[in-house]
Formats: structure tokens, sequence, C-alpha cells
């Protein structure tokens, strides 16, 4: 291959960048739109959110096939943090998140991407799963005022691990959740 083919083979994928790019985020502009919608009172708003959440779930599964993790070095620091955002929301397809967590874990070998995001949706995969989360990142419920996280493994070490993955410690974290 000459210089000139190497040239335009370049812009072709930074063109191709950028239109992932535009078109990730603005799914994450759509999800933040509508995210109230997932725990609405109205089942037919709820399910509204459930095909939003699918129909992004289903385009990020195409393009990881297509491209692997959308990292921040090929669509940029909005964009990929917006195939992050529709892969934490894939909740009923566990297949997406799995797909996502595995390209993931690969892009943070390489520092192409967040450990912190990482360790954000492997937690969520777990708890979908109905396995213990790593980083406690994931709240069940709250009781007596308090956010509780959905069972942690070995939570002696849960701020260890956090910060790690450069997350704030628990009590801090969950303060943020708290009433009032």
């Amino acid at each position: 291959m000459d210089r000139s083919e190497e040239a335009g083979r370049g812009r072709q994928e930074t063109a191709r960048g950028g239109e992932l790019a535009a078109e990730l985020v603005a799914m994450m502009a759509e999800d933040g739109a509508a995210a109230a919608l997932a725990n609405s009172p109205d089942l037919a708003e709820q399910a509204r959110w459930r095909r939003l959440t699918a129909r992004h779930g289903d385009r990020l599964a195409a393009i990881m096939a297509e491209h692997g993790w959308p990292a921040e070095d090929v669509v940029g620091a909005d964009a990929a943090r917006a195939a992050w955002l529709v892969a934490q929301h894939a909740d009923r397809q566990l297949d997406v998140q799995r797909r996502a967590v595995a390209l993931l874990a690969q892009a943070v070998a390489r520092g192409a991407a967040s450990p912190r995001d990482l360790a954000f949706l492997a937690d969520r995969l777990a708890v979908n799963e109905g396995r213990e989360q790593r980083y406690g990142t994931q709240i069940g419920a709250v009781a007596d005022g308090r956010p509780v996280p959905w069972p942690c493994e070995d939570p002696a070490r849960l701020d260890e691990r956090r910060a790690e993955v450069g997350i704030e410690p628990f009590d801090a974290y969950t303060a943020r959740f708290a009433p009032g």
C-alpha cells in the first residue's frame, strides 16, 4: 500500500469514527431524556424505557461486532462514555453486557479505557447474573435512610478494591444517595 492509499484509509477510518461517535452521543442524549421512565409508575412508560434500552443494546452489539469496544482513542471521550452508558442500561441483554465487559477489559488493559467504567459495568453484570459484585457500585435498597449495596465479595477489602480503580470510598459514594 502506498502513502496515498494509507492516507485515504486513515481519512475513512476517521470519518467512520466521527459518525460512530455522533451516533453514540445521540443515543446517550436519548437515554438521558428518557431515564425517568425507567421507574415510572406508568407501565407504558416503563415499557418505552425498556424498548429504548433494548434498541440501544442491539445497536451497541452490532457496533462491538464490527469495531470492538468504542474506546476514547477512536471515538472520543463523550462517545466512549455513551457506549459505556448503553452497556450499563442493557440490563435485559446480558449477552451485550458480557461482551461489553470483555471488550472494555481489553481496552483498559491497553490504556484506552477507564478502569472505573469497567468496575461499574462488571458490577452491574454481576448483579444481573445473581453474583456478588466486586466494587459495591450497585445499590440494592435504602434501609434506615442509608443506601445498601447488592451483596459484595469480601466486604472488608471493598474500599481497597475501589481505590485500585479510582472509585471513592463506599461511604463517600453512598452519601450522595442518602435522603436529605
